[in-house]
């Protein structure tokens, strides 16, 4: 079964293309949807004109592997229907609007509608939202997707591993998804309980 994988239009697609990256490199099938929104922010972050085609998918990921594409308007298409079965979802990143829509169940489009199915099937939904400060809609449509049972898990990046570049810091929130979901990885230097065992200066517990 697949996990699908949501890239909605907050900034942050780096996040999404490290979680996709090691979900495929473990060996996990991957449904995507890439919201209209979420279009624009790669063309701005990466220069790549998303196209509904294997090859827009391919040249941004820059990952082979079982994935599939399925178009944002596509209501019809496999993981908008409870009985298409998916190991969970994660929304990375997950945009205010895409964090309200999900909230108050409008499924608006198939990543909203993907994640109510994963929700109301009792899959793992994981929300991963970037975006700083909060404001109290936000904040609220978070806790309801907490109480209803999502893990709600910020692009927050822990510095303990003495991270050497950017790509350090995606990975470590990319690895903390997969740990959500319980997949293998590599991606960090995990906390051992001793002070200064990390990459850098000393390491301090902030999982």
């Amino acid at each position: 079964m697949p996990w699908v994988v949501g890239v909605s239009g907050a900034s942050g697609t780096p996040y999404a293309k490290a979680v996709l990256a090691a979900l495929l490199h473990a060996g996990h099938p991957v449904d995507l949807v890439v919201s209209r929104a979420a279009r624009l922010t790669l063309l701005d972050e990466t220069g790549i004109a998303w196209h509904d085609d294997t090859a827009s998918l391919r040249r941004w990921a820059g990952s082979e592997g079982d994935v599939r594409f399925w178009g944002p308007a596509d209501l019809a298409a496999g993981p908008s229907s409870g009985s298409y079965p998916t190991r969970g979802m994660v929304v990375v990143p997950a945009s205010t609007a895409a964090v309200a829509g999900i909230a108050l169940g409008l499924s608006k489009d198939l990543l909203q509608r993907a994640a109510d199915v994963t929700l109301k099937e009792r899959r793992p939904l994981v929300v991963v939202p970037r975006e700083t400060p909060l404001g109290r809609s936000t904040l609220a449509h978070l806790l309801a997707l907490h109480d209803a049972g999502a893990v709600v898990l910020p692009a927050s990046p822990g510095f303990y591993g003495g991270a050497q570049s950017v790509q350090q810091l995606v990975d470590f929130v990319a690895g903390k998804v997969l740990d959500v979901l319980g997949v293998e990885h590599d991606l960090f230097l995990r906390w051992t309980g001793e002070v200064g065992a990390g990459r850098g200066e000393a390491a301090h517990p902030g999982g």
